[in-house]
């Protein structure tokens, strides 16, 4: 099936239960293969097959069952529908507000002052009074409650009620049975003529403003997002047709030379042709250290530009800039969910259902042991209010989005929701060493030459072949004989051979360069005293190959790739938080155990051919590991993939890392414990929420069913199962936002011993 996927924004949400719903019907459309809502950012992200259905129509079933979807707005229009909700928020909340302040004060005041008592009833009849309070109680619920009734109701029609559907029974049963008291009190047994005009207005006022607060704080949430999208500059110079242009940064093409001053922002993504300066790029990538950029550097849109100046070629623009990338990706892993929340999502369904039935059976039970109707009315409001899954439908996107923003800005981007639950679980983390955990850029150290074979002569027969070779031992065998000014002859035939050496044709002559297993592979025999000297340079943690010409070893060449600065850091990091680290490389096992032992890293798995990798993953996860894997996402990303979490370190610039589920974009190894940590802290907040939002509903629906009121007397009232609903939200919505201000690991550089 050819796989499409499209993102539509989904109004009409309030709850978990509508997740599901949008869900459901998604699901059920021929040609629909995912389907996977957010509350927290409106929107839905669905797979399809474009020979079956089409975006309009999935778009069109989902408005027809009650939740109006359009194609995906713009951060922009999003943020304006935000702003006009809050603004018809706070009104309908002031409005409700003024009329219940009264109201309140007219119901519960002669109770307590009995002063008021006998004023009030010096004014008017107790009637009267209780047609004030209808009159003040009927606009709260008609015009400030209508929301609940304009999308509970026809949810509640389509047997699929949410959270509207719950506050629209309660208020509207409290409301029908208390004007039928005014109205005809004589129908109702003098115990039972108790009206609740006072519950009705301040249940719909705290639900207003539980839901004002949420939206607020979900506004503050996406604001990673929106900084993110700040950094994009509206205009560009560029050199056209001659002379230097402003133009719209959209209209800039591909190719074009853009011209940046000091103190600009880079417009587009490109390559320095003129030029130099430093590059603050700590916004995109984490590094808060400026880096020089000169010909031949990339740059990245969004980026502030020093105090130079410098011309470049526009190679990315538009959505295919790093920026657009990054953003993107952030929006992706906010849209989708981890396997827990989907659990999540069909348990709020039966909460729904369980609250109706269960206030029903409570109406049922109590009138029928003689407590009368008002009573069960009581019980089955607040069972009804109480059991409203809020709390539950934010849970998880709102931990994911403060999350997954807290990383972008530290320069660590996570692609799935799911990584953040498969990260919790993980307690080993494999490190590749080059170009992880080392700079990937070798230099020589030694050249040991054997016979009458001369250091260049070797030197260069050697560069001949590597020249051709794309391993970055071999880059630096190039370098070293570029840096002698040697002449590097032409090679013909130059075969590599991965995980061991290459060989090729040189001046005549068969030359191989290469691990120990190389030459035995080929032939060519090793003496005592070149293999002791292998040994000796490997344990000083250098990466001894041999040069061998027409099968004979020529001579020995020693390769030294330097730690990272801050790799050390990384692994003291991962080791606090209770992983074990385990080191994987191609070298031989002296070079390898070296380096671990400078990290401190006591598992070693050295001589891993490249292909060998992913297998080297799955014999982890065979003995019961949960294994997060830390490569460079090029040539390692079979065991990316293979891995329970795949971290792909980046360069900046290389985003679009398909492999990994998490991607490290300045390269730095201490990004792999931050981005860890996070993701761990990110799934604790999301188990706390989910916990408190379960033990809310679980534990408070059977008291607010009056299970304890025969032993204790406590009876929740539906004022109070409001304000615990309202409640509820905004603590979810609280501990999430306190990733904001999470320590994460590998921030303090660890001692270096003198």
């Amino acid at each position: 099936m050819a796989e499409a996927r499209v993102e539509l924004s989904v109004e009409g949400m309030s709850c978990a239960s509508c997740v599901a719903r949008v869900e459901r019907i998604a699901g059920r459309l021929p040609g629909v293969s995912e389907a996977s809502v957010s509350l927290a950012t409106e929107r839905a992200s669905i797979a399809y097959d474009p020979a079956q259905v089409t975006p309009a129509t999935i778009a069109e079933a989902l408005t027809r069952g009650g939740f109006p979807a359009v194609a995906r707005k713009s951060d922009e229009e999003a943020a304006a529908g935000r702003d006009r909700e809050l603004a018809g928020l706070w009104r309908d909340l002031l409005i409700a507000a003024a009329l219940t302040v009264p109201l309140v004060f007219v119901a519960m005041g002669p109770m307590l002052w009995p002063a008021l008592a006998d004023a009030m009833a010096a004014l008017a009849p107790d009637r009267a009074w209780l047609w004030v309070e209808w009159a003040l109680a009927t606009p709260v619920l008609a015009w400030a409650g209508r929301r609940f009734f304009a999308h509970g109701g026809p949810a509640l029609r389509r047997l699929a009620p949410e959270m509207n559907s719950l506050v629209m029974l309660g208020t509207s049963a409290a409301w029908c049975y208390s004007t039928a008291v005014v109205i005809a009190p004589g129908l109702f047994p003098e115990e039972a003529r108790g009206v609740y005009f006072e519950a009705i207005g301040v249940i719909i006022t705290l639900v207003l403003l539980g839901r004002y607060l949420e939206l607020k704080s979900r506004g503050r949430a996406s604001q990673a997002i929106q900084r993110l999208m700040a950094l994009q500059v509206p205009t560009a110079r560029i050199e056209r047709d001659g002379a230097v242009r402003e133009v719209p940064v959209e209209e800039v093409q591909t190719g074009e030379r853009v011209l940046v001053r000091p103190g600009e922002r880079v417009p587009v993504d490109g390559e320095v042709i003129e030029g130099s300066s430093y590059v603050d790029e700590s916004m995109v990538t984490g590094e808060p250290v400026p880096v020089a950029r000169g010909a031949g550097d990339e740059v990245i849109g969004g980026t502030i530009n020093g105090s130079g100046a410098f011309a470049f070629r526009a190679t990315r623009v538009g959505g295919d800039t790093v920026l657009g990338q990054i953003v993107r990706m952030v929006e992706g892993a906010q849209a989708s969910k981890p396997p827990i929340q989907s659990l999540v999502d069909k348990v709020a369904g039966v909460v729904v259902w369980g609250a109706i039935v269960l206030a029903l059976i409570a109406v049922v039970v109590w009138v029928g042991l003689g407590f009368g109707v008002d009573h069960g009315l009581v019980v089955a409001a607040a069972v009804l209010l109480i059991a409203c899954p809020c709390a539950m439908g934010l849970a998880t996107p709102m931990a994911i989005m403060v999350g997954t923003g807290r990383g972008a800005e530290q320069g660590i981007l996570f692609r799935r929701g799911a990584a953040f639950q498969a990260a919790a679980g993980i307690d080993t983390v494999v490190l590749d060493k080059t170009g992880t955990l080392t700079e990937g850029r070798p230099a020589l150290t030694e050249l040991v030459t054997r016979g009458d074979w001369q250091e260049d002569d070797i030197l260069a027969r050697a560069a001949a072949v590597e020249a051709q070779s794309e391993h970055p031992l071999g880059a630096a065998v190039v370098t070293a004989a570029q840096e002698r000014d040697l002449s590097i002859p032409a090679a013909e035939g130059v075969e590599a051979v991965a995980g061991f050496g290459v060989r090729g044709r040189v001046a005549g002559a068969e030359v191989a360069v290469g691990a120990r297993r190389y030459m035995e592979l080929l032939g060519a025999e090793i003496d005592a005293d070149q293999a002791a000297r292998a040994d000796a340079l490997a344990r000083r943690g250098r990466t001894p190959m041999y040069v061998a010409v027409d099968g004979h070893v020529a001579g020995l060449i020693a390769v030294s790739d330097p730690i990272k600065a801050g790799a050390l850091d990384a692994v003291v990091a991962l080791q606090g938080l209770g992983l074990r680290t385990v080191m994987l490389t191609g070298d031989d096992r002296a070079t390898a155990e070296a380096v671990a032992a400078e990290l401190g890293i006591r598992e070693v798995r050295a001589e891993v051919l490249p292909a060998d990798k992913e297998s080297a993953i799955s014999d982890l996860q065979a003995d019961g590991r949960h294994v997060a894997f830390v490569g460079d996402g090029i040539n390692d990303a079979p065991a990316l993939a293979r891995a329970d979490v795949g971290v792909a370190v980046g360069t900046g610039t290389d985003v679009a890392i398909e492999a990994g589920d998490v991607v490290i974009m300045a390269g730095d190894p201490r990004s792999v414990a931050r981005g860890l940590g996070l993701a761990r802290q990110t799934f604790r907040t999301i188990r706390q929420n989910l916990f408190w939002a379960f033990v809310y509903n679980v534990t408070l629906m059977p008291v607010a069913a009056g299970a304890l009121y025969p032993f204790f007397g406590v009876l929740l009232s539906p004022m109070m199962a409001a304000g615990a609903m309202s409640l509820s939200s905004l603590l979810v919505v609280t501990n999430s936002l306190r990733l904001r201000r999470t320590t994460l690991p590998a921030q303090e550089p660890v001692p270096r011993a003198a």
